[in-house]
């Protein structure tokens, strides 16, 4: 934990009790003895605060009694990328939720996220107001069947579901082993093996249109091969890889990519013009010519060759569009 940090809890414990031992100080900062004395006359040289040893109490206390010199406050608190993050998506998940039989014990939910949110020093009001978290292409979703397709997954049950298919624009009607739930870009997706096709798939869950929970137990996949299977290639769609991606971004565009996350197993090497090359692995290439796309000129597919060339398709064709006009 970093300085800020230990600042705060020293300062909780002495103001949670009459006196504080040492030892108590550094099982909790879980730091040696020669930082913690650094952090006390820290917080006595720079915060002015009124720490004193009591030889009698046997521990550290606030000396209540001193009213002069300048007053002791700790600096406004503030929370990493991460922590703020986790602390305003919860805010707005639980913000939407509908009133209903929920809404009586969401509130104090609420309630402690506001309270760790005004622990910066500021308004949890003036944080939401301040910091935004945008959705981009969230989808609608029945909530019905979403209880459902819950439901039958945390009771291991199976389930019948009409699956509509935007692609060939058909439906299928299937039994599934509901395996996870994922949320992913702002919309959710139910992992599950299917029994129709034998073999593990994901479903956008707008797109299953009737959902019924059956009574039969739903079949068991090893969490290791789930991982193997949903974590090993590129997006949410997908499988074991079959291909490896090496895409060339310009030296303009590298400034963005080199920084960001495309896949847990990808490579990055920084060429000596500027540009940069990003290598993921795929095993459908759907959402990552999406990802492509957004990049335009400012990105070459060196290899494999058929992801190149299914690109040039979509480009023709919309090209073939525009040139209709």
């Amino acid at each position: 934990m970093n300085r800020s940090e230990r600042l705060y809890i020293i300062d909780q414990l002495l103001r949670s009790r009459r006196a504080v031992p040492m030892h108590e100080f550094l099982c909790r900062l879980e730091v040696s003895s020669a930082t913690f004395k650094r952090d006390l006359d820290y917080m006595r040289d720079r915060l002015h605060a009124p720490i004193l040893w009591d030889r009698a109490a046997g521990g550290y206390i606030f000396d209540e009694t001193s009213a002069t010199g300048p007053h002791y406050e700790l600096p406004g608190l503030w929370f990493s990328a991460n922590e703020l993050f986790a602390l305003l998506a919860a805010q707005k998940l639980l913000a939407d939720i509908e009133p209903g039989v929920l809404a009586a014990r969401v509130a104090p939910i609420q309630a402690r996220l506001s309270s760790l949110l005004e622990t910066a020093g500021h308004s949890s009001s003036e944080v939401s107001q301040r910091v935004r978290l945008l959705s981009v292409a969230k989808r609608q979703l029945e909530p019905r069947h979403f209880a459902d397709m819950a439901s039958a997954l945390l009771s291991r049950r199976q389930l019948k579901v009409d699956h509509w298919s935007r692609r060939h624009d058909e439906v299928t009607t299937r039994t599934l082993s509901p395996q996870r739930l994922v949320h992913y870009r702002d919309n959710w997706y139910l992992d599950a093996w299917c029994h129709l096709r034998a073999d593990l798939r994901s479903f956008a869950a707008e797109t299953l249109l009737r959902v019924a929970v059956l009574p039969q137990a739903a079949q068991e996949i090893a969490d290791e091969t789930m991982d193997a299977h949903y974590a090993a290639a590129y997006g949410i769609f997908a499988g074991v890889p079959t291909e490896r991606a090496s895409l060339l971004f310009s030296a303009e565009r590298a400034r963005w990519v080199r920084s960001e996350t495309w896949h847990s197993d990808q490579r990055g090497e920084d060429l000596p013009d500027g540009r940069y090359r990003l290598s993921v692995p795929y095993s459908d290439e759907r959402e990552l010519l999406m990802d492509i796309m957004r990049h335009g000129a400012h990105v070459l597919i060196e290899k494999p060759l058929a992801l190149r060339r299914r690109l040039r398709e979509e480009l023709d064709a919309m090209a073939q569009k525009y040139s209709e006009g």
